[in-house]
């Protein structure tokens, strides 16, 4: 084999879902491809790489230091939605039933991976809680072990301000189960069917 093209089908297997044999079709894909389709794609990588930025309030991905969701007026402000990552953020915006806020952590509670809540956007979130009129946070955390113990962590953490309302989405979704690869119509029934934490 070409180094070339080892060398290409070993950085590709490296992105999550992609095993030696699709990145050696991806490599294959990409010599039939326009020369400048190509470029143009590396382009937008590298660009998206370098320019992306993490939205002050939120955490989700952003072209600009706040993200559209966070700015737009007509969502709920009160309601802010918890979820382990920007693709459990986008599964959720994908069933159109919630139109509150967001708030990214960029991870769970791992120990056995080294990380700890300090690692995450929890502070972020408490000082949003402290700051603005929320009156209602919704935990969408994954239904793992790491996940629960991240909801238990929240939860304690959210008790000090005694008027918000803290819930859970419905356990509709399997234990274990990763919020990106869930149905949109599983993850809207668990939105709707969401239970009061005490």
């Amino acid at each position: 084999m070409s180094q070339l093209l080892h060398d290409v089908v070993s950085e590709l297997s490296k992105l999550p879902g992609i095993g030696r044999r699709t990145a050696m079709r991806l490599a294959i894909h990409m010599l039939r491809m326009e020369p400048d389709s190509v470029r143009d794609m590396t382009h937008s990588i590298d660009r998206f790489r370098h320019e992306i930025k993490y939205c002050t309030c939120c955490n989700n991905l952003s072209d600009d230091t706040i993200c559209p969701i966070c700015k737009n007026d007509e969502r709920d402000h009160s309601t802010i939605c918890v979820v382990e990552q920007v693709a459990d953020l986008l599964s959720i915006e994908n069933t159109r039933q919630y139109r509150g806020l967001y708030h990214v952590l960029g991870g769970v509670i791992s120990p056995m991976q080294g990380i700890s809540p300090s690692d995450l956007k929890i502070d972020l979130l408490i000082n949003r809680v402290a700051q603005q009129e929320v009156k209602e946070v919704i935990l969408a955390i994954p239904t793992s072990i790491e996940g629960e113990t991240t909801l238990f962590y929240l939860m304690n953490r959210l008790r000090q301000f005694p008027d918000l309302k803290i819930t859970a989405i419905a356990r509709g979704i399997g234990f274990g189960d990763e919020l990106e690869y869930v149905d949109e119509l599983t993850i809207t029934h668990a939105l709707l069917n969401r239970r009061e934490l005490e």
